[in-house]
Formats: C-alpha cells, structure tokens, sequence
C-alpha cells in the first residue's frame, strides 16, 4: 500500500455529531469534497443544512452544498477517513469503514480513550491508522446545529505508518481549514496527554456539574490535579515520560472552558451508554497489570460503571 495520497483527498466523515460535523464542516467549508455519514440528525440536515457558531468564525452550509449518506456502502471511496464515532459503537468500525477504503485509504480516529488505533489497525492494517487528539470543546445543540465553545489545538499521530509525509500533509489540511494541529511523533504519549485531561474532567458526569464550578473551588482543584498525576503515573511505568507541568496546562485550559459540557456528561444527560471502557477501563486495566496503584482511577471506574448500567442496550 502507498503511505501517500492525492493532494486534495476525498475525505469520508463517520459520526456527523459534535466532532465528526465540526470538523468535517470546517473540511468542507474551505472547499474539501467531504462525505457525511449521519443517523439522527439526516433529516435535519437535509433540510436546514449545517450551521456552527464558533469563536474561530461561525458558518453554514446549505444542504446543496453537503453530500449526506446514512448508509456507509452508498458513500464512494475515500483518500481519508474520519472516525468520529463514539467508543461504545466500535463493534460497527467494519460496516462503517470498509466500503470507503481504496487501497491508500489512511483512517484517522478521533476517538477517546485507548485500544482504538489498534482495534482498526486489527481490521484494515496498521499502516492506514493516524490518531488525532482533539482539545476541542464542541457540543452539538440540535440537529444539525453545532456550538464550538473553546479551544481547538489538535495532536496528529501516526500509528505506524513509516512515512511521517502524510501525517504533515493532512496536518497542513487541517490548518488550512481552520482546525490548528501539530504533528506528534510518540502517538502513544499522546493518548496518555490527552487521558490526562480527559479522566479528571469527567469529574463532572458524577458530580452533576459543570466544570467551571467544580474548578472554581480549592478542592476540586486538588482533586483534578491528584486525579491527573495518577494517570501520568501510570503512562510513566509504561516508558511514556510526561512531565508534572502538563497538569497546570491541562488546568489552566480546563479553566478557560466556562460551562462546557464534556461528551460524557451529554451523554448521561440523553440516557446514552457511556464511553467508561476506553477513557477509564483501558487505563485501569493497564495500572493493574503494571502494579501500579490507581485507587482515583479505580473508583472513578466503578462509580461510572454503576451509572451506566441502567442505560446499557
């Protein structure tokens, strides 16, 4: 397979909520061919089209100008997938994926968690996966209508593709697109950076509060900044060495988030299943089996896990 692909690619986007139809809306308002997949919000979308108010620039996309699909097999083949879909629909990842695929397809997820890069490069080979770590708050408000409220820095990774090219031509994509994002060459550290920021705030789902009002209390900050040196403890007994500043950084940006809504707590909101298994589970596992200590991470998971059964399909 070639680890490059044309100078515009085609671009498929799987999981049209927050993530998928902010960043393909970006994509395609700067002039990508951009293919949506979409469940709930097809009918919305058809009719109204895309609309995102962002402070890097609100836009709107007409339906004549947005090809939308809600079947993966009616969608053509792509030069480069996005999966934004949430972990707990990974069993769907072949259905989805593969109807898309030409045989220098690369497959970036921009998923939570861990086990996602290589539960697709399991699938599809380890040469197309790319990671993205995406510091982006994003809520989708309605159908069809999507509310960027801070940030928006993206780490890009190769999985294990050789070439380190594409990365920096999709890296340039994204730029060009409003969507800033440095390429990173240790994929693994940053899905430890990212669970980093990713567990501590999820605070939020248990403690029924937004997360401006959890760190505007002393405690609240101790425990986000006791939470997040755990997780770096454990990437630091797998080799990955994060150092204890990115915790002040992680807060100081979580603090300029305001009343952000994590997806997690959306979800427990809609009564949707949580994506415990990836962002706590995955890490958990990995403190255990390195004998590594993690009674934050370890608590956090049960309590979640406890809250998610009632909406368990």
């Amino acid at each position: 397979m070639s680890a490059t692909f044309t100078a515009e690619p085609s671009v498929a986007v799987i999981g049209t909520g927050a993530v998928g139809g902010y960043y393909g809306g970006r994509l395609a308002q700067h002039g990508r061919e951009v293919h949506f997949l979409l469940r709930s919000d097809y009918a919305a979308v058809c009719k109204g089209g895309l609309s995102v108010s962002s402070p890097a620039g609100d836009f709107h996309l007409p339906p004549d100008q947005l090809r939308l699909y809600t079947n993966a097999a009616q969608m053509p083949q792509v030069d480069l997938v996005l999966v934004a879909i949430k972990t707990t629909a990974n069993d769907f990842y072949e259905p989805l994926v593969s109807p898309l695929l030409k045989d220098n397809t690369a497959i970036i997820t921009f998923q939570n968690g861990l086990g996602n890069e290589e539960r697709l490069a399991d699938l599809f080979g380890a040469e197309r996966i790319m990671g993205c770590m995406a510091y982006t708050c994003i809520n989708r408000i309605a159908p069809g209508k999507i509310h960027h409220v801070a940030h928006g820095f993206n780490h890009l990774g190769e999985f294990a593709n050789k070439h380190p090219t594409r990365a920096d031509k999709v890296a340039e994509i994204f730029r060009s697109s409003r969507l800033p994002c440095q390429v990173i060459t240790d994929l693994p550290a940053g899905r430890w950076e990212k669970l980093a920021w990713n567990i501590p705030l999820n605070l939020s789902v248990l403690l029924d509060q937004m997360v401006d009002r959890i760190l505007s209390t002393e405690m609240g900050v101790q425990v986000f900044r006791e939470i997040a040196f755990e997780v770096l403890r454990i990437a630091r007994s797998l080799g990955i060495a994060l150092p204890d500043s990115l915790i002040d950084q992680h807060l100081q940006h979580a603090i300029q988030m305001g009343t952000y809504r994590t997806s997690m707590y959306v979800d427990r909101e809609k009564q949707r299943p949580l994506e415990v298994e990836a962002i706590f589970g995955e890490p958990l596992r990995i403190a255990e089996s390195q004998r590594i200590s993690a009674p934050y991470l370890r608590t956090l998971y049960m309590l979640l896990k406890i809250l998610d059964h009632p909406f368990k399909v």
